[in-house]
């Protein structure tokens, strides 16, 4: 049996073919047009081509989107791709596709990803940060992806900076109407939104990271700010959850220093006298997501 998932993007639509090793049969993608109808075609085309490019056969679909479906209502909700909230997403991709699909959020496919098997293989409790334009988290137990009684289980982007100074403070307005969401500090977004603040400058993430091991003093204090709010936001999560393990994705997982100062942090603020959970870089990258939605369906 074919296992195929679709990363469904703001930008853009991804479709994979897994086999039953999880390795690669085929990969394609498309940009997102960025309209509801159009956007339901180009993942059944998507589908449809990388099925025939691993051979064609039987096969299982699984879709990781911005979002959640509502509960009570099956709609699609809290998207970040605000086009696709209030619309029958998994009605309509069953039309179009003529199979039953599964949607998760594309956070929970990321870390359900890294789970089965990428760098948090064997681990029981996991937690997924995706730290790119936004700040997503997805929680994966016992190789099971966990949306919560209320299908919001992991949106970790969306509560508070915890222990806030007086400058953090009702500072920032985010997309979904309240402030101060993780979205707005913990980000690759925020890292460059908070360098051009504190400098009058705009530069990407990677410059900015480049300029603080450079020796600049404006960006290395850039870089000690983002790691300590990352490690504060860390420490809150692990203080519900204590996941067996902590795997980072998006732009931001790819500064080597989280790595090696954001433990100190985390155990700083957690409630514990130790903290030894792993964070650890995510194994398969922006691949992640389409490997985790095509997870969706077990052995």
């Amino acid at each position: 049996m074919i296992r195929i998932g679709v990363d469904f993007g703001g930008t853009k639509i991804e479709a994979a073919a897994l086999g039953a090793d999880g390795d690669f049969l085929a990969r394609v993608r498309a940009p997102n047009p960025g309209a509801y109808e159009a956007a339901v075609l180009a993942v059944r085309d998507l589908v449809a081509k990388a099925l025939a490019e691993a051979g064609g056969g039987e096969a299982t679909v699984g879709v990781g989107m911005p979002g959640t479906l509502s509960p009570l209502t099956g709609l699609a909700r809290n998207s970040n791709s605000t086009w696709l909230n209030g619309k029958p997403f998994k009605q309509d991709l069953e039309q179009a596709l003529g199979r039953e699909v599964r949607l998760q959020n594309d956070a929970n496919c990321f870390a359900l990803s890294e789970a089965v098997d990428g760098a948090a293989a064997g681990a029981s409790v996991v937690f997924g940060a995706i730290l790119g334009t936004g700040c997503g988290g997805g929680v994966v137990v016992d190789g099971r992806a966990i949306q919560g009684r209320n299908g919001i289980a992991g949106e970790w982007g969306h509560t508070p900076l915890p222990w806030p100074t007086r400058d953090e403070h009702q500072a920032h307005q985010c997309w979904c109407g309240r402030v101060d969401c993780l979205e707005t500090w913990a980000s690759g977004s925020a890292f460059v939104e908070d360098y051009a603040r504190a400098t009058g400058r705009r530069l990407d993430g990677a410059a900015i990271v480049t300029a603080a091991r450079a020796g600049e003093a404006e960006a290395a204090a850039n870089l000690d700010r983002y790691i300590d709010r990352l490690g504060r936001a860390l420490a809150s999560m692990c203080n519900i959850l204590d996941p067996d393990a902590i795997v980072l994705g998006g732009g931001m997982s790819n500064v080597d220093e989280l790595y090696e100062r954001l433990p100190d942090v985390v155990k700083r603020y957690a409630f514990t006298d130790l903290f030894t959970t792993p964070i650890v870089k995510a194994r398969y990258g922006d691949s992640s997501g389409v490997r985790g939605a095509a997870w969706l369906w077990p052995t």
